[in-house]
């Protein structure tokens, strides 16, 4: 390949079992389990457990179905790319900006968690500075090659599960042997009002913060056209998705609830700066007397919110440089440096991304919750759109005597349940004041991306969408 054309070097297969691994688990924890479960708690109470165990299963079948299709066709940019053309051009252009809308939004939600745990320290610090700080380090790794984002995203994410594995055995030592004090049951699950302490009503109500919790794992589609062997490594990678949501998210919130009643925590955090002020899993050990515990927790959920950043990122990187191949997005994004770094599409996500330090600046009470709302609203239209595009995908196999690889659970149905769950979560938010904007916005986003789309330069795709760029 020619060092004078558009692509002077492609992506490179330099992510390996353990970086892909990683990154789908470092995807899926971050400021929506640590710091977002505190409104989360507050509305549902202890059968918050069941509500991340609903939205966790959603997300594990969603990942079944993006799965398929990216065993069978692995490239850059694949939400966009599948529903390109399983689905339609208008599909493709539509999935590929939401999805890096979406993860604009995730990491501007991302660097403002960062200020509030910094604040857990120095509180002296203004949100706005330490979000510009994070910023700066995060878009420095991923403008390295991509084996140093892996190492990098590696390391995030081990910190991290060591970290909720330690907290898990602190906790169940602490409740096992008496040392958590007398407050410390798992009576607490159900003895302070309730396992639905304001009813089912509340669990559904939390259902929509819930699901941002998961707003990360479909970043595995990314790394398909980066990932070593990715006919083996994605399908063990998805398939592990499920016991780890059970441990790091079930498991970890079973301790945390059990430690201290949760009514009691929630007029902690309240005291801390609102339902978003601080984390759960901080404040837990803090009102236990355990300093030392908090303050490591602290560091651990800072990393989290970076990792998910960091990932971040990556992927949208990826995906404005497959939605440049098939004509999606200008062509000059399209380009790939000789060490296989889509620099221009890191600079360009991350001149967008700036608008959090800038949010952090005038509205740093409110800018966390803003912010969740509307990567809740552009994660429903991401995840139907990664539903309906498989059933298309599938209907296109059918039809010509395929057999997939790795096959998605419980097709159509699985589909159907998928897709009504979105209905759902949209309706819920819909009765939710402060976030109904958020619902509103959607067929408006439609509508623009619409005329976008007709006014768009007619570029032929390159290759259908991939080829230049995978490593052969």
């Amino acid at each position: 390949m020619s060092g004078q054309n558009m692509h002077s070097g492609e992506l490179k297969r330099g992510l390996k079992n353990r970086h892909i691994q990683l990154i789908a688990l470092g995807g899926a924890i971050g400021t929506g389990l640590f710091l977002g479960s505190a409104g989360v708690m507050k509305s549902a109470g202890p059968s918050m457990i069941l509500g991340y165990a609903i939205c966790g299963f959603i997300a594990f079948m969603i990942m079944r179905q993006l799965g398929e299709m990216i065993v069978e066709e692995p490239v850059a940019g694949s939400f966009s790319h599948f529903a390109h053309k399983y689905w339609g051009g208008f599909a493709g252009f539509m999935s590929g900006w939401n999805c890096w809308v979406l993860y604009i939004l995730v990491g501007m939600s991302e660097l403002t968690a960062v200020g509030k745990y910094i604040h857990y320290w120095w509180p002296e610090i203004p949100t706005w500075v330490t979000a510009a700080g994070f910023f700066l380090l995060i878009n420095f790794i991923n403008l390295m090659n991509v084996k140093v984002f892996g190492e990098a995203e590696f390391w995030f994410a081990i910190i991290k599960v060591v970290a909720i594995v330690g907290m898990i055995g602190l906790g169940a030592y602490l409740l096992t042997s008496g040392s958590g004090g007398p407050d410390a049951s798992v009576t607490n699950l159900w003895a302070h009002g309730g396992f639905f302490p304001h009813g089912v009503s509340g669990l559904v109500m939390a259902l929509a913060f819930i699901m941002f919790s998961f707003g990360g794992l479909e970043m595995l589609g990314f790394t398909a056209a980066e990932a070593d062997k990715p006919k083996t490594v994605i399908p063990k990678a998805i398939n592990q998705v499920i016991y780890r949501i059970l441990i790091f998210y079930i498991g970890a919130l079973v301790v945390l609830l059990s430690l201290t009643p949760w009514d009691n925590l929630v007029a902690s955090i309240d005291a801390s700066g609102g339902s978003y002020g601080s984390s759960p899993f901080v404040q837990v050990f803090s009102l236990l007397g355990s300093d030392v515990a908090a303050h490591l927790l602290n560091f651990v959920v800072l990393t989290a919110a970076l990792s998910v950043y960091n990932s971040g990122t990556y992927c949208n990187a990826r995906m404005l440089l497959g939605m440049a191949e098939q004509g999606d997005a200008p062509a000059a994004l399209a380009k790939v440096d000789k060490r296989g770094v889509p620099v221009r599409s890191i600079l360009v996500s991350a001149a967008v991304t700036l608008i959090a330090v800038l949010l952090n600046y005038f509205i740093p009470q409110n800018a966390l919750e803003l912010l969740m709302s509307l990567v809740v609203a552009t994660l429903v239209i991401n995840w139907a759109m990664i539903s309906y595009s498989h059933l298309k995908f599938r209907q296109h196999l059918n039809r010509t005597g395929q057999k997939p690889l790795f096959k998605a659970l419980w097709y159509p149905y699985g589909n159907y349940i998928c897709l009504a769950f979105v209905v759902l979560i949209l309706g819920i938010m819909l009765q939710i004041p402060g976030i109904q904007i958020s619902v509103y916005a959607i067929p408006v986003w439609v509508v623009v991306m619409f005329l976008f789309y007709l006014i768009k330069p007619k570029r032929d795709a390159q290759a259908n969408g991939a080829a230049s760029t995978v490593a052969k």
